[in-house]
């Protein structure tokens, strides 16, 4: 398995396909994010930002085999753990640009509630910046995975389903992302820091769930939806 994610991952940065992602998530760091701003909204900000992100990233990794190689590696081990390792290579690439915002958040924002009258201790908000990116991480997974080869093949309807969902699970109560985020802005305003525990472990789930769908049903459908 480890040889196969280190595959998945030299084929994502040779084939340069993540820099669109990457640099959308950078864009949304510079627009959003400046200097001296309350450092739990800016966690929850940058957190958001990462998860339609992660869902690009995972169609990135899903779709970036051309057939033929996808077979002779899907010969070579199995179907399911050739998909896997492409979604693990894809959650690795978001968890590093979540790592890199939160780190950068840290530097510049204020460590005050969003009025500036309460402190807020920084390595907590940290914590609870982290965890956020872990939630919209996993969350942002799951969506890619469902939302791409082998359940959804063509591009249109793949790309329409991947951004609507990516919406939808940062806004519809019941979503891990929106628990952590709604934690991460409460908590500016009042001058508290909640960890995401909780939805932590509903992301994961839900990540788990939808990988192992997309998994299984990689040994039912080819590269190109056929059975």
């Amino acid at each position: 398995m480890t040889a196969l994610f280190g595959y998945q991952t030299a084929l994502l940065l040779r084939s340069q396909r993540w820099l669109p992602p990457v640099l959308l998530y950078g864009i949304f760091l510079v627009v959003g994010v400046q200097s001296g701003q309350p450092v739990l909204d800016s966690f929850g900000y940058a957190a958001g930002a990462l998860l339609p992100v992660t869902a690009w990233l995972v169609r990135v990794c899903a779709t970036q085999e051309p057939p033929a190689a996808r077979s002779i590696a899907a010969a070579a081990t199995s179907p399911p753990r050739v998909h896997l390792a492409s979604l693990l290579a894809a959650v690795a690439c978001a968890g590093a640009l979540g790592a890199v915002g939160t780190t950068v958040i840290a530097l510049i924002s204020k460590a005050t509630s969003a009025d500036n009258r309460v402190a807020i201790p920084l390595l907590p908000a940290t914590a609870a910046g982290l965890l956020a990116v872990a939630v919209c991480v996993l969350t942002g997974a799951a969506v890619g995975a469902l939302c791409t080869r082998p359940l959804l093949h063509a591009r249109g309807w793949s790309l329409t389903a991947t951004a609507l969902v990516a919406l939808l699970a940062l806004v519809t109560s019941g979503s891990p992302a929106k628990y952590a985020l709604t934690g991460l802005v409460t908590g500016s305003r009042t001058g508290t820091v909640q960890l995401s525990v909780l939805p932590l472990i509903s992301a994961l789930l839900v990540a788990v769930v939808a990988g192992a769908l997309a998994c299984a049903l990689s040994s039912l459908r080819g590269a190109d939806g056929e059975s």
